[in-house]
């Protein structure tokens, strides 16, 4: 048999020379150039059990479980939340009645910052982007006839985290369930806003703080709850790629770690609970040998550098989200297309949770029917495609084990750079982070404008613009809000309010856990606003530096 070489030169250049190769970039969006084969000879000296193992064994490439989807399908996760609590308790309800099997919740901007939704700065944006919740007033009625020992919740917030999971948890208490049957997942990734998505309150050191106090108090008391989903996603949508999504991802859950190791907390008992979050983009393979390259560089840290005995603490455990920033507004109905090659790419990566974004994206949060699509294509996916059936079924191709190892190493590079920065830190400071992500998006921004990237409907194959139904949200939403924040202010008992707050406030002083005093916060009926003007007065505000 030829070797790869010989094959090139004997068969395929002769080949090039009557069938030229078309004048197209084959990079992938993190710029690594495939070849046109691969052989064995790409993976000369590769180690099948080193590198691969078998699914459910470390180092974990091919899955965290043996039975992957034979066992347990994904979970279809679909990011929900606009407008009112009781709107987007009805949208809950009727996602469930679909066939979703848990849920993801979406908080307005108001509330991703911290302020209530009757602040001055909260007009115009109240439930437009997300749900609207300012005290656990709302949250009992988000979640009204919901029960959550039987369904996971995961909530997309990040500064205000602590607060919000706080009242999430004093909810289930009021329903009188056992907390350590309550599972679902807090975002709770402040580095990645400082990062990427920009929606911070406090510096960063203050703020990670914060997150270390539900590192310390979740295992206790939730020890079914993820008390973090760190974040590449967000990094992605901001212009990253799939190498540096990776790379500054994996590197801000290395941060956490150390600072709950520096708490003195024993890694086996908070790193199981850690969970990831991946943006899944274009690049089909791209996308999957990112995911089985986490998996390992994750397993193999924990273990060596940082000590981790419990295989769970090994174990990169992942939702997925399809990619928002792919979908274009032109053509929006190809969009569903995009999004099922997106989906089939985080099954075939191994994710245990996933969103499918909806045609519409580009133009306004989901109608309903888009969102169902969206749905369907997670389900045609699992039940007719025949993909859920095989456990990691591309193990040992050629492209996927290569393009594994070579994404592999690229993060590695990255991740060692930002160490020898001074850590994740240090390299927000220093604009590191900030800088890298504009030179990829300026980059792939060129490629597109030249042509060089194709996007279907945008630089190509342009038709007329094709209207499709939006969903717009009632502006009734910010008054009725104001309504219920002075209902529960006026009937709330404001001694207790306030020794909450108080009590609060000491904790920033004092640096003691944070999580008892917000969870007394929520059942005082504290609004969101207050408490984290509260830590504002101990722990000020940050502003990002400006970058020459």
């Amino acid at each position: 048999m030829k070797t790869k070489n010989e094959w090139l030169s004997s068969v395929y250049q002769p080949a090039t020379q009557k069938f030229p190769e078309r004048k197209y970039n084959f990079k992938n969006l993190s710029d690594l150039d495939p070849e046109p084969i691969y052989t064995a000879d790409d993976l000369e000296g590769w180690d099948a059990g080193r590198e691969l193992g078998y699914p459910g064994e470390f180092p974990y490439t091919r899955g965290v479980q043996p039975s992957v989807y034979r066992g347990k399908l994904w979970t279809m996760r679909m990011f929900a939340g606009f407008g009112s609590a009781e709107q987007t308790n009805a949208r809950f309800h009727a996602l469930l009645g679909a066939g979703q099997t848990g849920l993801s919740t979406a908080f307005d901007l108001p509330t991703l910052m911290g302020y209530d939704s009757d602040h001055p700065f909260s007009r115009g944006e109240v439930g437009k982007c997300g749900v609207a919740v300012s005290s656990l007033a709302d949250m009992e009625i988000l979640f009204r006839g919901i029960d959550p020992t039987q369904v996971t919740t995961s909530m997309t917030i990040n500064s205000p985290a602590n607060a919000i999971w706080a009242m999430y948890i004093a909810n289930a208490q009021k329903q009188g369930k056992d907390l350590g049957q309550v599972g679902g997942t807090i975002q709770n990734d402040i580095l990645k806003e400082f990062i990427a998505q920009k929606e911070f309150i406090y510096p960063p050191a203050p703020s990670v703080k914060l997150v270390i106090d539900t590192f310390e108090w979740g295992p206790k008391v939730l020890p079914k709850w993820n008390f973090i989903s760190v974040s590449g996603y967000h990094i992605r949508e901001a212009g990253a790629t799939g190498v540096q999504e990776l790379a500054f991802t994996l590197a801000d859950g290395f941060h956490y770690v150390e600072k709950a190791l520096e708490r003195g907390l024993d890694i086996d008992e908070f790193a199981p609970r850690i969970s990831f979050f991946w943006d899944i983009h274009n690049d089909f393979f791209e996308e999957i040998a990112k995911m089985r390259a986490a998996r390992r560089i994750w397993a193999r840290q924990m273990r060596d550098r940082y000590g981790a005995k419990n295989p769970r603490s090994l174990m990169l455990r992942t939702h997925s989200q399809t990619a928002g920033v792919s979908l274009p507004a032109q053509q929006p109905l190809n969009n569903i297309a995009r999004v099922a090659i997106q989906a089939l790419a985080a099954v075939l990566g191994g994710t245990q949770s996933l969103h499918t974004d909806s045609f519409d994206e580009a133009l306004a949060l989901p109608t309903e029917e888009a969102a169902t699509i969206a749905l369907r294509t997670q389900q045609i996916i699992a039940y007719e495609t025949g993909v859920a059936g095989v456990v990691d079924p591309l193990a040992g191709s050629y492209y996927v084990e290569k393009l594994t190892n070579d994404i592999e190493a690229a993060a590695l590079g990255y991740i060692e750079q930002i160490r020898a920065l001074g850590g994740v830190e240090a390299g927000i400071d220093s604009g590191f982070f900030q800088l890298e992500m504009a030179e990829a998006a300026y980059r792939y921004q060129r490629e597109v404008e030249r042509g060089e990237r194709i996007i279907v409907g945008v630089n190509d194959f342009v038709q007329d613009p094709v209207s499709v139904p939006i969903q717009n949200i009632d502006p009734q939403v910010e008054a009725l809000q104001a309504a219920r924040l002075a209902q529960v202010r006026r009937e709330r008992d404001p001694g207790r309010a306030e020794a909450a707050l108080s009590a609060l406030r000491d904790t920033a002083v004092t640096g003691a856990n944070s999580m008892p005093a917000f969870l007394e916060c929520a059942h005082a009926y504290c609004t969101l606003g207050e408490q984290m003007d509260v830590l504002k007065t101990v722990y000020g505000e940050y502003t990002e530096p400006v970058l020459v």
